[in-house]
Order: C-alpha cells, then structure tokens, then sequence
C-alpha cells in the first residue's frame, strides 16, 4: 500500500505527548508513521487538509446495530414500553437477513458519522445464524468493532427456563474465540452479559469466569428496573470478580460509595447520555465520575430511538452535566467560574476512553506513531465552522455530520470527500425498508403505537 500523506491539516491527537498543532500526518499501510511538520516522502499520496481539523476516529461503545431497520419505532417509548415490544416482540420476528441488513446499514452510517470503532452490543441472536449474519455484515462494512455476543430477551415461555437463568452459551464463546482471535485486524470478540442486574447471581458467577477463562471484556446493563439479584454487585465484589474487564453500561443507580469501589478496582463505565435521559434511567454519571478522577466512555445505545451520530451524543451528555452542575452552583450561591466538565473531556469519551474501555489504548482512540490509521478529517469550509478559536469546542459544539469529510479505517478510506465508499449504500436502504415492513408488519403495530 502507498504511503498517505496528510498535510497541513489542524491536528487533535488526543493523545498528551503529541498534543495538538498544525502539520502533517504520515500513514503507512494501516498505521500512522509519523506526526510533525514538513513531512516529504517519495511516491505519497497527498491530502491537502489546509481547511479540515483532523481527529481520531470516533468510537461508540455501546450500541444495539441489529436495531437500524426499527429506527423511530421506540423514540416516545419508556424503557417499560421498550422492554415489551422491542425485546418481547420486535426481536423475536428477526431472521438472520434481518439482522445482516440490520447491522451492515448500521455500521455504514457510523462510518457516515465518523465512527472509526462500533462496540458492537448485539442481543438479538437466538441462533449461531443470526450472529454469523451481524458478524458478515461488520467485515462488509469495513468498520474496526468489538462483536459483543449477547443473549435474546424473549418473555418467559411456561415449562421454560427464563432468560435470566440460562448462563451464556459456552460453545458459541470457544466457536468465536477461534474465528474472531488475534489474527483478525478489524474485528474483536466480547461479551454482552446479563450481569447480576438481569440475572440471577449464579448466571452472573458463570458468565464472569467465562469471560475471565477467555480474557474477554464483560459487558453489562446496570439499572432499568429492580435487579435480579439484589446483593449480586456485593458478592460479586466481595469474590474478588470485579477488574479492567468489566465494564457497566448506564450505572446511574448505583450509590456514590459503590461506584468509588468500582472505580478504585478498575472496572470501566459506558454512558449512553440521550437514551438515558428519555428511557427513565436517571441523570448520567459523567459528574460522578469526573469527582473520582476518571471520565466514561460514550454510546448511543437505542438505534431504535435516536441518532448514532457520537458528536451529537457528546455534546448532548455534556449539556446535560453542566445543567447538573449549574442547578448545583445556584443552589449554593455560587454560580460563576469554570465550568468543570470541558468539551475535551467530552471528545475524550468518544476517543481515547472508547479505546481504553476496550483495552485498546496503545493502538486506536488517540493518533500517535505506530498506532492504527483510524482518522476522521472535518471540513471547516462551511458557515456553521466559521471562525475557529479552539478547535476542540468547534468539533463538540458546532461541527455535524455534513462537516465530516473523510473517515479512514486502517489506513483505508471508508469515506471520502463527502460520500461513503461502498459498492450501493442505496440498495441496503432498500432492503433495509423490505426487512424493517415485513418485521413491524408481523406484529400489527400502527402509526397511533408508535405516537
């Protein structure tokens, strides 16, 4: 593969040696050879990127892909309401064409938005075929994810165990621990689990050392509801279970004191901030977090319910904490100063703190030497870019999707000069509208549903 040459472009690494400046970045093959100015080499293809600020790719950390083809159909649900007709309902109809069609358009549009990674959270696979079928349709997509196995959420059927006390199906984990291993240069496997929250504690206990045995992320819900195991978080940590592999999604329920001890052992937080927010979950936990001097990574969760774009879900979870914190300072008389929460901080969680929720912060979330070619270059040519006084505020408060130029993967554009780089990004839109009918079709939802 030639060498890319990027020039001239304002560059945010997020990362703390490199910091941020104008100059050129040097690509070769799927990695960043080199940071600076001035830099030449024979036979590069140039990218004059004088009007772009580049950044690394974004990466949502949590997001239910299978659920593209039911988009708006949950946008005025609760979370009661959700549980009933995507996961007892809607899921169930899905074939594995669905969930293909489902996830390819997904993962398209994260590449349209300038995700680079796509934590995958797929919990609608009953069969091997269906998660065969969402795993096809990431390597089709050209995006790097982590496949997160998970389970269906079906209602209980008499004579049948429920979902929460059937443990995670081993044979699938060893079957894609063998496909997707270290050989596989985008794609990653993890583990989607119901954790204690949704699960009995002796579920929980066998789905941990699962993960454990495969040195897997473990992935889990935290709130929504009463937990299935009431002390399971207590005698889960007390077995000493809890590590840099766990990772919680939500956890706005969780007490100050509990989240200090999850911090101090390592375990990371997802937040989901506008799914939270409309779904019943509470306030999300950035602030909490900020005190105890970490910071989340971000998803955009619902694809049923809202928009994937993650600087959209950056800018509306920080808006949020600083309406917390603002209530907090008139409260006290005290309204004034810095706001403590930064826009960096909110770049951050759809960077470097994806990357490292997935332990992958020495090859992607930031732009360094040596590290993955997963970039995304934003036009500043429009009026909503225009002037620049901080590059860092531009990209979290006013840039959108139709600023976003090119996304490159691995060394390889996936999108360039405004459009994505895909053999018919029209068919999957038909094919998508063909799945999305006939499964809302099966269930007899109407328009008045849905209002």
């Amino acid at each position: 593969m030639a060498y890319t040459l990027i020039q001239n472009a304002f560059v945010v690494t997020m990362d703390e040696t490199q910091g941020d400046f104008r100059g050129d970045i040097l690509v070769d093959g799927a990695r960043i050879a080199a940071l600076g100015r001035g830099l030449a080499i024979d036979d590069a293809v140039v990218v004059d990127a004088t009007d772009f600020i580049v950044t690394p790719g974004f990466i949502n950390a949590h997001l239910h892909t299978w659920q593209a083809g039911l988009r708006t159909i949950a946008s005025n649900w609760t979370l009661p309401e959700y549980f009933r007709w995507v996961h007892a309902g809607l899921a169930t109809q899905f074939e594995p064409e669905d969930i293909r069609i489902a996830t390819l358009a997904g993962a398209l549009n994260q590449l349209e938005n300038g995700t680079t990674t796509l934590v995958d959270w797929c919990h609608n696979n009953p069969t091997p075929l269906h998660t065969d079928a969402a795993i096809a349709a990431l390597r089709q997509a050209g995006i790097r994810a982590t496949f997160m196995h998970g389970t269906p959420k079906p209602d209980p059927v008499p004579g049948q165990r429920p979902f929460w006390e059937i443990p995670h199906p081993r044979g699938e984990v060893v079957r894609l621990a063998r496909e997707l291993g270290s050989n596989d240069d985008l794609l990653s496997l993890g583990l989607a689990i119901l954790g204690p929250h949704y699960s009995t504690l002796e579920v929980a206990r066998e789905d941990f050392a699962l993960a454990r045995e495969f040195d897997l992320i473990a992935s889990m819900h935290q709130g929504g509801g009463p937990a299935k195991s009431p002390d399971g978080w207590a005698r889960l940590e007390a077995a000493g279970l809890l590590g840099k592999s766990i990772n919680i999604v939500h956890g706005n329920d969780l007490p100050d004191e509990q989240l200090s001890r999850f911090v101090e052992a390592g375990v990371s937080f997802t937040v989901t901030g506008e799914s939270e927010m409309i779904s019943g979950h509470g306030h999300p936990i950035v602030g909490r977090l900020h005190e105890l001097g970490v910071r989340p990574s971000l998803g955009s969760d619902i694809e049923a319910a809202l928009s994937g774009d993650m600087l959209t879900a950056a800018r509306i979870t920080l808006s949020n904490q600083r309406a917390l914190d603002n209530i907090s300072a008139r409260q006290a008389g005290t309204l004034g100063g810095k706001s403590r929460v930064r826009t960096r901080d909110a770049l951050a969680w759809i960077t470097i703190e994806g990357a490292r929720m997935l332990g992958k912060e020495a090859s992607i979330g930031s732009l360094a030497p040596g590290k993955q070619a997963d970039l995304v270059m934003i036009s500043t040519r429009s009026l909503n870019m225009q002037p620049i006084h901080d590059a860092v505020s531009a990209l979290v408060m006013h840039a959108n999707q139709s600023n976003i130029d090119s996304v490159m993967v691995a060394g390889n554009w996936r999108k360039r000069h405004g459009r994505l780089i895909h053999d018919d990004v029209g068919a999957v839109m038909e094919a998508l509208q063909r799945s999305s009918s006939r499964i809302v079709g099966a269930l007899g939802i109407q328009p008045s549903d849905l209002q």
